[in-house]
């Protein structure tokens, strides 16, 4: 996500993470830290859950975009229930198959994207590039 943060310069964003070195490392000083959480840890998923429709419901952003996992799942689809547009691009180590997040993904996302051309399908998710 921190490689489409100069394309993003001109509007109010804010980044979340489940890793706050990367906001510090990005100099960002007003980021969200979410938990966590994968299907394998429903009480963390609960809890990242709770985070992201809090935080999701508080901002009320006009846009959200995640580039994979659950926490980024949780954010869109509290988006959804705002009414906000919501861009899935499933993350560029997916190279297989789609992650679990991003499958799901297909029922939230306005935009729903893969970085791999070969896991494109005519009916969604579609490719635009690679964020690479």
């Amino acid at each position: 996500m921190m490689l489409l943060r100069s394309m993003l310069d001109t509007h109010a964003t804010r980044f979340a993470t489940t890793e706050p070195d990367l906001l510090e490392k990005a100099g960002i000083t007003d980021g969200i830290v979410l938990p966590d959480c994968n299907r394998n840890e429903p009480l963390q998923s609960l809890k990242c859950l709770i985070r992201s429709f809090g935080t999701v419901f508080s901002l009320r952003p006009a846009v959200i975009i995640s580039t994979g996992a659950a926490p980024g799942f949780f954010c869109l689809l509290a988006g959804r229930l705002i009414g906000a547009r919501t861009v899935w691009i499933d993350s560029v180590a997916n190279v297989e198959q789609l992650s679990k997040s991003g499958t799901l993904a297909r029922f939230v996302a306005t935009e729903w994207l893969t970085q791999w051309s070969h896991l494109a399908k005519p009916n969604g998710p579609h490719h635009a590039g690679a964020v690479l």
